[in-house]
Formats: C-alpha cells, structure tokens, sequence
C-alpha cells in the first residue's frame, strides 16, 4: 500500500483520499519516468525549501 502525508512547516495536513489518490499518481508517475529508477522502490523523498 502507498501512502502520502503533506507537512509544512513541521504541521502535518491532513489529506483526503482524493488528494492522495491525485499526489501519489502524479509523483509515482514523474518519478517512475525518469531513467535508471525501477518499480521496485521503496521511498520517494520530495524536499522543497522556499
């Protein structure tokens, strides 16, 4: 099973099944795009500073 949380700022944000259903198939699917990751991950880390 593939989960997802969304914290900003050290504040978890609670996500509902749709956003989470939307995120994971977005990133899973950039992610997986790229050349040399295989389908046999285990952990998608994404860091945005501002």
């Amino acid at each position: 099973m593939v989960n997802i949380e969304l914290i900003i700022d050290q504040k978890e944000i609670p996500l509902n099944d749709f956003v989470k259903k939307i995120l994971i198939g977005m990133l899973v699917g950039a992610v997986k795009s790229l050349r040399g990751i295989t389908d046999d991950w285990k952990e998608i880390k994404i860091r945005i500073n501002k």
